[in-house]
């Protein structure tokens, strides 16, 4: 649930802090108040795209904060653990410049616009005003429909599916037309290959090569440096491991004499042990020291052999193995090619592959198709369109497409004993919004997220029908937090709580700000919203009674 908005120099808000409550909450305001701008300052912290001209005039920035609820247990809590945000409250603030840059934050942390938009799918769903129109458009039909059977991830492996059958067609295809380039194409990966593989080059053998190269080549410079230290400590004539050895011995003889010296006799011991361990290495490393001219010869080969190869390919050494395996993918590719029935195996596999995940895909349709439209029709019969009827209509397609094997469209009777046609030619205006209300209003019901805001979608309704709205919306909060733009006085009237955004002047500049509204304010907001400038009494007792019937 959405706890705390904070608005600072967005558009012509100065400075608003805002809590959020329960329930259904409206918002309301004369034409040109700004009621929408808490709408898009909302969506701009929620990830949606933003440049300068959010910025009021005369400031430098606009800054937007939103705060929400998180559940121990929820989805949202999982989403913050795992992209390694702080999970015990969720902080969102995003900031733009006069640069038409912004920065983004979850929870103190920079976040990209990606990771704003992916928590915004755990936290609101935005119904916007004109979201009906675009019921007329064929893919944002079948998106709805998608999205209410939450066919998202099956929708992917069409995609996918659907792709790697295109490109098994199109080798196929390809094959068929071009055989004598694809022959001369395998024959120089043929050769290419051969020669890497030839070479039997691997990264532990490379850095086991250089390593004993390096040791080879300074083998006589290792040599005198070993021995010039073993003579200093063990074996020259002024060997120092001797001397150190008896002022030891004597030093231990006189603790007895001065107690005091059991200490540096200690460290002085220490340090003869460790000179006389490093005498004993010295000398295992000057057994294993080969000065081996010969192996160094077949080293500086290799090297240069494996140094040649790579410059040849234009890659670092390291990077031949990964040559190697994309030549010898691309070398069995062509050899594909040039077998037509695998490549016709090949297609009819992925043909198959393809049509039994679209099949899934269909089948949920048609099962989300049936549930949505019988919910969708009984809901035109509560918004004045008793008899109207609603259906998804399934068509299928000559061989599938990427998104499955059907086209989708709404069909709309809108009275009783009509026939259903296609929504986009029989729907007016306003049996469009009631329609595409009722589908907003169903598919939230469906939607996990625990905020809806609904800006002006009663646009086009009024009378019975906008309490019947109304309603609806109070239904909703009953089990959602629910925000709703709203125009209408029905529809507030049935709010649990109502906020009025108010423009004013202040110091010659144009500013909205925000009222939260008790039960005397509510009376002559909503009595305003029936009758205009002029209010009288009955407007006002038409305005209690609204009320009333809501408590």
């Amino acid at each position: 649930m959405l706890q705390r908005l904070i608005i600072r120099d967005f558009v012509i808000v100065d400075q608003l802090e805002l809590e959020f409550g329960h329930g259904f909450g409206a918002l309301t305001g004369e034409t040109g108040a700004g009621k929408s701008i808490l709408i898009d300052a909302l969506s701009l912290v929620l990830g949606e795209r933003a440049d300068a001209s959010v910025i009021r005039a005369g400031t430098e920035r606009a800054e937007i904060t939103a705060e929400f609820d998180v559940a121990a247990d929820s989805a949202l809590a999982s989403w913050l653990q795992t992209n390694d945000f702080d999970v015990t409250t969720c902080l969102l603030r995003r900031i733009v410049d006069q640069s038409g840059r912004s920065r983004a934050y979850i929870n103190g942390t920079a976040a990209t616009l990606g990771q704003l938009r992916e928590i915004a799918t755990f936290l609101a769903d935005i119904h916007g005003q004109n979201a009906h129109h675009s019921l007329l458009n064929t893919e944002a039909q079948r998106a709805l429909l998608d999205a209410h059977a939450s066919a998202q991830e099956l929708l992917r492996d069409v995609a996918t599916a659907y792709s790697t059958w295109r490109q098994a067609r199109e080798a196929r295809q390809v094959a068929m037309t071009d055989s004598e380039a694809a022959a001369r194409e395998r024959e120089l990966l043929e050769w290419q290959v051969k020669e890497l593989a030839a070479l039997a080059f691997n990264a532990e053998e490379w850095q086991e090569t250089e390593t004993e190269q390096r040791r080879l080549g300074n083998a006589s410079a290792l040599l005198e440096a070993a021995t010039g230290a073993l003579a200093a400590l063990d074996e020259g004539e002024t060997a120092a491991l001797s001397t150190l050895q008896h002022a030891g011995a004597r030093l231990n003889e006189l603790i007895t004499v001065d107690p005091a010296l059991i200490d540096a006799a200690k460290l002085f011991d220490s340090a003869v042990i460790q000179l006389e361990e490093s005498a004993l290495a010295l000398r295992r490393y000057q057994d294993r020291l080969e000065l081996d001219p010969s192996r160094l010869v077949e080293l500086d080969s290799r090297i240069d052999t494996v140094t040649q190869m790579a410059r040849k390919y234009r890659v670092p050494p390291l990077e031949l193995p990964a040559l190697l395996a994309r030549l010898t993918a691309q070398l069995d590719e062509l050899s594909l090619r040039a077998d037509p029935v695998a490549l016709a195996e090949r297609e009819q596999a992925t043909e198959a592959a393809y049509l039994a995940v679209a099949e899934k895909l269909s089948a949920l349709r048609t099962k989300t198709a049936k549930r949505l439209s019988a919910a969708v029709t009984a809901g035109m019969q509560e918004l004045a369109m008793s008899g109207g009827q609603f259906d998804i209509a399934l068509e299928a397609l000559g061989e599938g497409a990427s998104f499955g094997l059907e086209s989708v469209e709404f069909q709309v009777a809108a009275n009783a004993g009509q026939s259903l046609r296609p929504l986009t030619k029989v729907a007016s205006g306003g049996e469009l919004s009631r329609i595409g209300l009722a589908l907003q209003v169903i598919a939230s019901q469906a939607n996990p997220v625990g905020t809806l805001i609904f800006d002006e979608v009663d646009v086009g309704i009024g009378g019975r029908v906008a309490e019947i709205v109304g309603r609806m919306l109070r239904d909703l909060g009953k089990t959602r937090q629910v925000l709703c733009v709203t125009h209408l006085p029905q529809v507030a009237a049935q709010a649990d709580w109502q906020w009025t955004i108010i423009k004013e002047t202040r110091n010659g500049t144009v500013v909205s700000s925000v009222r939260r509204l008790d039960k005397e304010s509510r009376v002559a907001e909503i009595a305003r919203m029936l009758g205009g400038e002029k209010i009288t009494s009955t407007t006002q007792r038409h305005a209690a009674e609204m009320l009333g019937l809501t408590e």
